[in-house]
C-alpha cells in the first residue's frame, strides 16, 4: 500500500477509497463481504489451527488493519484487536448469517476466521474478509498460508515468509483522457423476469451452475483455435447473450488484477473493477471473439486507475455495472491441513446482491462452477437458473461452430423452446367449422323466439320480431346487389343497429360502422376508401323492416368478411380492417367459454359502434339466448344513466374500456346490488393495478382483456382477484383457437420474463387492411412457428411473459422514450404515479426531445375530495420507486382527461406544459446564511487544490471526486454537526446546493 511521504501513515488506495465512500452511503449492505468455507475431511487440531490463524494475521498485515480518517485523509492503520478465531455451533449447512454480520471499518477487525462445528460432523472454517483489505485472489493465499502454518504448528514444514507488500504503480499515463471519452452511464440491463431498476445492493440470492467436463474441454480447443483465453471466451459468451437479450449497448463489470510481483502473495485489494463496453455483435462468434479480446487488451494499459478518479460526478457503488463478471482461474485440488483433507467453497455468498446480475466463476481446468447472484425480490423466481442454461447454450455454440454469425445465436432449447411455442398455445377448440354470426343467432332466435333478444329505450324486441326484421330488411339490402361488397352504417343508437349488422351479414355484405359523431371530414375520407354500396341511417331503416319478408337468402360463409373497421394510423390517416365471419364466430364462441354468460345473463351495448369491441356487446348476448341492452346516445355518454340501465334491467355482463370504468365507478357501480351480479371485462387500454382493484371491489368477477382490431376485438383474457397487487395485472393467456408469441427482432422467442414484441396468430387473425396491401404484408405476415400457410399479426406491443404463461403488457414498442442515455418507458411510470392513494388518472408525455432539451411531463387527475399535491410531494412519492431519470420534470393538474370516441386517452388533445416563468425584477432568491455558504466554498477551494470555486459551477468538472466528497464531508460535519448524505453531493454538485442542504439539516 503506498504511504504518505507527510504523515507517514498507509494511505489508502483508490479502490479502498471507493470502498468507503460506497459503505458510508449505506449503498452496500454485505456486498463486500468475500467468503470462502473450508470442509474438513477429518477432526482437526483446534489449538493448533487457533496458533496458524494468529501466525497468518501477523504475516499479513492487511487483515489486521482498519480504514480510518487522518487530517482529512483516508488511511490505512492497526486495528485495536486482530482478528483471532471463533469458535461458534453450525446447526445446518446455511453460513449467510455468518457471512452477512456486518464489519466496522472504523474500528476492525476486517476478517474473521470461524470454525463452525457441526453434530456428527467435521467442523467448518469460515473464512470471511472485507473487501477493503482482501480480494479473490487472497483467497488462495490465505488458505495456503493456513495449511503450511497449521502443518508447521503439527511439525511438518516450516512456514516461509511472504514478501512485504510493495506500493501499486502511479496511475497510468493517459487514463483519465481514456475513461472520460469512453465511460457512458450503463442502461438499465435487459434480463429475463427483471421487474424493476436495481439502483444499489440489496438482499439477494444465489445460484450454483456447474458446466459438465466436456463442454470446458471443448473451450480450451476453442480458445486455442480462435486465439483468446478461457476468460475472454466466456466474456463473450455474456455479452453476446446480453445482445441476445436484446441489449444494443451491453457493459459487464469486470475484476482485474493490479498485482506485481511485489505483492503476489500478499493479502489484500489488488483488484480494480472496470467496464468493458461490448463492440457490436456482427460478423462471426470468432470475430466477436476477437474483437472483445482486443477491447479487453486496450482496457489493461489503464488497469490501475479507479474510474471514478477519472470520470466527473461518477459515484462510487459496489458495482460499475448493472451486469458483472469476476472468474478466477485455480489449479484442481486443494491443499491438506496437515494430514488432514479440504474441500473448499471458494464462493459462500453473503446475502446481498451487488447489482443485478453478478456471475460468479471459478475455473479449475476442468469444470466451471459458476454462481449468479441477484436481488431476490427484483426477479421472477427461478430467473437465474434460466440465465444460466442460456448461458450454457450460447457458450455451447460457440464452441461447436465459432463461424456461426453472432447476432443469431440460440440461446433456447428443448423443454423451455417447447413451452413457449407450443404447451402455452394449445388452446385448440372444436368449434362448428361453417360457423357464423348470422347461424349462430338464428338457431338461437328458433330455440328460444319469444326471449327478449333486445331492449332499448324500454321497448323490447323478441327473438323471433328481431330474426323477421333482419330477413325482411336482408332481402331488401340483397335486391340491391350488396351481396360481396360493404355497406355502411351510420345511425343513432337504437335497436336498429343490432338489426342491419345481422341483416347485413344475412344479405352477405361486410358491415362498416361509422360514428356520426366523428368529424365529417373523416367519415368522408372513410367512405371514399370503403366504397361500400350503401350507407344506412336510421330514417331508411324504418320503411325496410315493415316491408315483406323474402325468404331463401343463403348465409354467408367464414371466409367472408364480416365487417371493415376503420381505425388510427400511424400516418394519421385510419386504416380499414377487414374481419373474416370465421374469425367473428370464433370470437363470440372462445369468450363463452373464457368468460360465460347464458340465457339469464343481459349485456350492456353502450360503446360506440365505430369502436371494435361494441360488436361482441351487440352480438355475444344473442348466440347465448341473452338480452343486448343498447344504451341510447344520452345514457351511453352518462354514467349515471348506465349504472340506472344496468340495475333496471339486471344486466350481469359489462364491457368497458379502463377509462369508461372510471366514469361507472365515479357514477356508483356497485353501490347496489349489481355489486354481487356484475361481471366486468376491461380493455382496450392499459388496467391500472389501483382501478383493477377498485372495480374488483365493485363487481363479483373482473376480467382484464387484450387484443389488436387486427385480431378480433379480444385474444387474451384474464380473471383478476378483487386485491390484485399492481404488479399483478395481467392480460392472461390466449382465447381459444389462437396463439401468441412473444419474439424479439429476428422473430425468433425470448425467454420468459424478458420483453419482447407481441405476435399474435390463430383464427382471429384478419384479412387484412383494405385496398392497403403494403401495410398488409408489413403487419400480417406467415407463422415463422406455426403449421404451414398460417398468419399471424405483428402488434407492435411489448410483453413478457410469467413463470406459469400468463402476459404482462408493457406497453407499445414505439412508447419508449430516451432520456440522457437511458430507455424510459411511459407506462411504468404512470403505474407508479397511481399507486398513490389521491391520484384517480396519470398520463406521462416526453417533450423537449427534438430541442435538446428532453423532460418528462406528468398529467393527473385527482380523485374526487382530494386536493392537489405539490411537486415536492410528488417528486418524493415517484423518486421511492423509480429512479431520477424516471422522475417527471413537470407537473399538470386536469380535471378531466381528454378520450378519443373510443373512450380511450387521447394524448394528443392533452393541454401543452405550462412555460417555466422567470423571478421578477429585483427579486431574490431565498439561500443559505451567508457564513455557511462561505465556509463550504473555502472547504472545496482547500479541496481542490486553491481552485477559484463558482456559487453554482459543477464541482465535478472542477476535478471533485469520491475522495474530495469524502474529505468535505467530514470537514462539514465537524465545523456544523450535520452529516451530509453523499447522494445530495453527486445529485447537486454545485457549492450552493450544499450550502443549502447544511443550512436545512440544521434547521
Amino acid at each position: 500500500m503506498p504511504v504518505d511521504e507527510q504523515s507517514g501513515l498507509t494511505a489508502a488506495s483508490d479502490v479502498q477509497h471507493g470502498i468507503w465512500f460506497t459503505e458510508r452511503s449505506g449503498a452496500a449492505g454485505a456486498a463486500y463481504h468475500l467468503a470462502m468455507a473450508v470442509r474438513f475431511g477429518g477432526e482437526i487440531d483446534v489449538a493448533a489451527l487457533r496458533r496458524a490463524c494468529d501466525a497468518v494475521v501477523a504475516r499479513h498485515s492487511a487483515l489486521g488493519s482498519v480504514l480510518t480518517e487522518r487530517d482529512g485523509r483516508l488511511c490505512l492503520v492497526p486495528a485495536a484487536r486482530p482478528p483471532r478465531l471463533e469458535i461458534a455451533d453450525l446447526a445446518g449447512d446455511d453460513l449467510t448469517a455468518a457471512v452477512a454480520r456486518p464489519f466496522d471499518l472504523a474500528r476492525g477487525p476486517l476478517a474473521r476466521l470461524m470454525l463452525l462445528c457441526r453434530p456428527s460432523a467435521p467442523p467448518v472454517l469460515l473464512v470471511v474478509a472485507h473487501h477493503a483489505v482482501f480480494d479473490g485472489t487472497s483467497k488462495e493465499i490465505l488458505l495456503r498460508d493456513l495449511a503450511d502454518a497449521y502443518g508447521a504448528e503439527r511439525g511438518a514444514v516450516a512456514t516461509t515468509a511472504v514478501p512485504a507488500p510493495l506500493p501499486p504503480a502511479r496511475p497510468d499515463d493517459g487514463a483519465r483522457e481514456y475513461w472520460r471519452s469512453r465511460w457512458r452511464e450503463p442502461r438499465d440491463p435487459v434480463l429475463p423476469g427483471l421487474r424493476r431498476a436495481v439502483d444499489a445492493a440489496e438482499p439477494g440470492t444465489s445460484t450454483d451452475i456447474v458446466l459438465d467436463e466436456d463442454l470446458p474441454r471443448r473451450m480450451a480447443e476453442t480458445c486455442r483455435l480462435i486465439g483468446v483465453t478461457r476468460f475472454e471466451l466466456l466474456l463473450t459468451a455474456v455479452l453476446a447473450l446480453l445482445h441476445r437479450y436484446g441489449d444494443p449497448e451491453p457493459v459487464v463489470a469486470i475484476d482485474v488484477s493490479t498485482r506485481g510481483e511485489g505483492n503476489a502473495g500478499a493479502v489484500g485489494p489488488f483488484v480494480n473493477e472496470l467496464p468493458v463496453f461490448s463492440p457490436p455483435p456482427v460478423g462471426t462468434c470468432r470475430d466477436f471473439a476477437r474483437a472483445v479480446r482486443a477491447e479487453l487488451r486496450e482496457l489493461y494499459r489503464f488497469r490501475r486507475t479507479a474510474v471514478a478518479r477519472t470520470v466527473p460526478g461518477l459515484r462510487p457503488r459496489p458495482a460499475l455495472a448493472p451486469v458483472s463478471l469476476s472468474y478466477r482461474r485455480r489449479e484442481p485440488g486443494t491443499p491438506c491441513f496437515g494430514d488432514v483433507p479440504t474441500t473448499v467453497d471458494w464462493t459462500v455468498f453473503s446475502g446481498t446482491a451487488r447489482n443485478a446480475l453478478h456471475i460468479q466463476v471459478v475455473d479449475d481446468g476442468s469444470t466451471l462452477a459458476m454462481s449468479l447472484q441477484h436481488p431476490s425480490e427484483a426477479f421472477e423466481p427461478g430467473t437465474a437458473a434460466a440465465i444460466g442454461g442460456h448461458l450454457r447454450t450460447v457458450l455451447a455454440t460457440m464452441v461447436a461452430d465459432p463461424d456461426a454469425p453472432v447476432a443469431g445465436l440460440p440461446i433456447l432449447q428443448g423443454a423451455e423452446l417447447h413451452k413457449l411455442l407450443h404447451a402455452w398455445n394449445a388452446t385448440e377448440r372444436p368449434y362448428p367449422p361453417h360457423s357464423t354470426v348470422v347461424g349462430l343467432f338464428e338457431a338461437q332466435a328458433a330455440a328460444t323466439p319469444d326471449a327478449p333478444a333486445v331492449m332499448c329505450d324500454g321497448q323490447p324486441m323478441s327473438y323471433r320480431e328481431l330474426a323477421a326484421a333482419v330477413r325482411r330488411l336482408a332481402g331488401q339490402l340483397r335486391a340491391r346487389g350488396v351481396a360481396g361488397g360493404v355497406v355502411a352504417v351510420r345511425m343513432p343508437r337504437s335497436a336498429d343497429l343490432v338489426v342491419s349488422i345481422l341483416a347485413i351479414a344475412r344479405a352477405g355484405a361486410a358491415f362498416l360502422p361509422l360514428d356520426p359523431r366523428h368529424p365529417e371530414a373523416r367519415q368522408q375520407r372513410i367512405l371514399a376508401e370503403a366504397r361500400p354500396v350503401l350507407v344506412l341511417t336510421g330514417a331508411d331503416l324504418d320503411s325496410r323492416v315493415n316491408g315483406a319478408a323474402p325468404g331463401g337468402d343463403p348465409e354467408p360463409g367464414p371466409a367472408d368478411l364480416a365487417y371493415v373497421i376503420y381505425t388510427s394510423g400511424s400516418t394519421g390517416e385510419p386504416k380499414g380492417v377487414a374481419v373474416s365471419h370465421g374469425a367473428l364466430a370464433n370470437l363470440l364462441q372462445a369468450m363463452r367459454d373464457a368468460v360465460g354468460w347464458g340465457p339469464a345473463d343481459p349485456w350492456l351495448a353502450h360503446t360506440a359502434l365505430s369502436f371494435d369491441i361494441a360488436a361482441l356487446e351487440l352480438l355475444a348476448p344473442l348466440v347465448a339466448g341473452a338480452t343486448t341492452v343498447v344504451a341510447t346516445d344520452g345514457e351511453a355518454a352518462d354514467g349515471r344513466a348506465l349504472v340506472g340501465l344496468i340495475r333496471r334491467h339486471g344486466i350481469t355482463r359489462v364491457q368497458a374500456t379502463p377509462s369508461g370504468w372510471r366514469m361507472l365507478v365515479d357514477a356508483g357501480i356497485g353501490d347496489g346490488p349489481e355489486r354481487h351480479t356484475t361481471v366486468a371485462l376491461a380493455g382496450g387500454e392499459t388496467l391500472p393495478g389501483a382501478l383493477a382493484r377498485e372495480v374488483g371491489g365493485r363487481v363479483a368477477r373482473l376480467f382484464n382483456v387484450y387484443g389488436p382490431t387486427e385480431t378480433t376485438i379480444w385474444s387474451t383474457v384474464a380473471e383478476l382477484p378483487a386485491d390484485v397487487g399492481d404488479g399483478e395485472v395481467t392480460i392472461g393467456r390466449p382465447i381459444a383457437n389462437t396463439r401468441v408469441y412473444v419474439l424479439d427482432a429476428a422473430a425468433q422467442p425470448v425467454p420468459v420474463g424478458l420483453p419482447g414484441e407481441l405476435y399474435i396468430g390463430g383464427r382471429g387473425v384478419a384479412e387484412g387492411y383494405r385496398g392497403r396491401p403494403d401495410l398488409t404484408v408489413e403487419r400480417f405476415r406467415a407463422d415463422p412457428h406455426g403449421p404451414a400457410g398460417a398468419r399471424v399479426y405483428r402488434t407492435g406491443d411489448r410483453v413478457r411473459y410469467l413463470a406459469d404463461g400468463r402476459l404482462v403488457f408493457l406497453g407499445r414498442v414505439d412508447n419508449q422514450v430516451k432520456i440522457r442515455g437511458h430507455r424510459v418507458e411511459l407506462g411504468e411510470i404512470e403505474a407508479r404515479l397511481l399507486e398513490h392513494p389521491a391520484v384517480a388518472e396519470a398520463a406521462v408525455v416526453l417533450t423537449g426531445a427534438g430541442r435538446g432539451d428532453p423532460q418528462l411531463v406528468a398529467y393527473l387527475r385527482y380523485r374526487r375530495g382530494m386536493p392537489a399535491l405539490d411537486a415536492a410531494t410528488l417528486r418524493q412519492h415517484a423518486g421511492q420507486t423509480l429512479p431520477a431519470v424516471m422522475v417527471p420534470a413537470v407537473w399538470v393538474t386536469l380535471d378531466t382527461f381528454p378520450v378519443t370516441f373510443n373512450g380511450k386517452l387521447d394524448r394528443s388533445a392533452l393541454p401543452a406544459p405550462p412555460r417555466p416563468q422567470a423571478p421578477a425584477a429585483g427579486s431574490t432568491v431565498p439561500g443559505p446564511a451567508d457564513g455557511v455558504l462561505a465556509q463550504v466554498q473555502a472547504m472545496w477551494s482547500e479541496a481542490l487544490d486553491g481552485a477559484d470555486i463558482g456559487l453554482d459551477q459543477d464541482l465535478f468538472e472542477l476535478g471533485a471526486h469520491s475522495l474530495t466528497v469524502i474529505m468535505v464531508s467530514n470537514r462539514i460535519e465537524q465545523a456544523f454537526a450535520v452529516s451530509v448524505s453523499p447522494a445530495v453531493f453527486y445529485e447537486t454538485p454545485t457549492v450552493s446546493a450544499i450550502a443549502e442542504e447544511v443550512v436545512r439539516l440544521r434547521a
